[in-house]
């Protein structure tokens, strides 16, 4: 019951809390002290419209000093509508902001948003790419595509196929783990041959290392959590959906 109740407090989690949506840029010239209250200490994502099209986005911790700006800067008359979308916190501010901007490109943005610490996936993609033209030259013209070798662990339980083998592809090297118990971090490995290494021991399934992280039975697959990327970490189960 207590599980249950945690996830519905997380499922109300919410970005966005209120919005003005294609104002016309009159209104907050002549009701500011209006529209001013509604973003008095506010933070959010605001944007500037020329004859229906994106001019301009911005983001804001205070969005009731930025729009008064707007209407003296250097964007004054070249806009003529706005919307503002209040967010919840600042928390991703920033990076909900570089979103829009590498997305629509606005003519009025100077700059490019950045991602502090995303990963850029080209290079894998790259990578990703050519392996997979090689696998398919070998399954043309002859030949089985070798598994890279690498120096195993001390086996456990040998003789089943791991189920983690088809998701090799999908997990960011070094293909680590991690899960959390107790207040207790576990980290473990998985290796080339799909195995999960803990503690210098090789595993063929999520749920035996789970099991001897834990030292009761337990799912791997919602035990363990994988790095889908910097700083994000998803459970195992993920990589079947």
């Amino acid at each position: 019951m207590a599980k249950r109740r945690r996830r519905r407090r997380h499922a109300r989690v919410h970005l966005v809390s209120q919005y003005l949506e294609n104002i016309s840029g009159d209104t907050l010239a002549k009701y500011q002290k209006i529209i001013r209250e509604y973003v008095r200490r506010r933070s959010g994502v605001y944007a500037l419209y020329r004859r229906g099209r994106l001019y301009y986005v911005g983001l804001a911790s205070n969005l009731r000093n930025r729009l008064h700006q707007h209407l003296k800067g250097k964007h004054r008359g070249k806009w003529d509508r706005f919307s503002v979308y209040l967010t919840v916190d600042d928390q991703h501010l920033k990076e909900l902001e570089s979103l829009v901007l590498r997305i629509v490109q606005p003519s009025g943005n100077t700059q490019r948003g950045k991602f502090r610490r995303a990963e850029k996936l080209r290079a894998r993609l790259a990578r990703d790419i050519r392996q997979s033209q090689r696998e398919e030259i070998k399954r043309l013209l002859g030949g089985s595509p070798r598994e890279p070798r690498e120096r195993p662990a001390h086996d456990t339980n040998s003789g089943r196929r791991p189920p983690l083998l088809p998701f090799l592809n999908r997990l960011r090297r070094p293909r680590r783990l991690r899960a959390e118990l107790k207040a207790r971090l576990y980290r473990a490995r998985v290796k080339g041959h799909g195995k999960i290494v803990f503690k210098r021991r090789a595993y063929n399934s999520p749920s035996l290392a789970a099991a001897k992280a834990a030292k009761h039975p337990m799912n791997g697959w919602t035990f363990w959590r994988f790095e889908r990327g910097p700083g994000d970490w998803a459970k195992l189960r993920e990589l079947r959906r």
